[in-house]
């Protein structure tokens, strides 16, 4: 099961915005992650649960940011409630898209096990909802990814297995590269992994 910790930044001008404190592991239904999110002063700022089917899909997911919540799930496309910090307003949201994402590096693992890639694949077309920070407002994204190599790389244990993956906004042709190993980040825009007690865990 790793635990770690990942440091946001604004992937512009590098600002650290928050320190996500996380744990996750693969089970006999799918996947796992959690976490809580701190400001660079130490305080709360949120937090991330996240589980997976074992295809990749979106079972359970329940952000909170700034007291905002959501709790989503595949259902229909994929389907939400958004409940503002009072709690007296919720509204649901549903659109024909493939999975979720966010700031937090466990969308990029969901993407990349719900895409299943291999280096000869062709760039694959995904549909996302975005909820971004801090009042967690939804939109939909499309984007292409393409798993562009994967390496081991030995280690004093067993090899680490380096997926590097091509991600393209669709509405403007951005680019940018992402690393991941088994469920771990290793490096992303504005994601950079900075503490790991335990090894990546390896997907069958």
């Amino acid at each position: 099961m790793p635990r770690g910790r990942y440091s946001l930044h604004d992937p512009h001008d590098h600002t650290l915005l928050a320190e996500e404190h996380f744990q996750c592991a693969p089970g006999p239904s799918g996947w796992r992650y959690v976490s809580q999110l701190t400001t660079p002063s130490g305080d709360h700022a949120g937090s991330v649960d996240l589980a997976l089917d074992e295809l990749g899909r979106p079972i359970r997911l329940e952000l909170h940011s700034a007291s905002w919540q959501v709790r989503g799930a595949a259902l229909d496309g994929v389907t939400w409630v958004r409940t503002d910090p009072s709690g007296t307003h919720a509204t649901e949201g549903n659109v024909r898209a493939h999975a979720f994402t966010g700031t937090s590096p466990a969308f990029l693992i969901a993407t990349a096990r719900l895409l299943r890639l291999t280096p000869s694949s062709s760039a694959t077309r995904v549909r996302l909802v975005a909820f971004t920070e801090p009042v967690l407002a939804p939109r939909t994204v499309d984007q292409s990814w393409a798993l562009m190599v994967r390496e081991a790389h030995a280690t004093d244990n067993a090899p680490l297995i380096v997926e590097t993956y091509q991600v393209t906004a669709l509405d403007t042709g951005e680019q940018h590269t992402v690393h991941i190993s088994g469920d771990v980040v290793l490096a992303a825009p504005g994601i950079e992994l900075e503490h790991l007690e335990t090894p990546p865990s390896v997907f069958t």
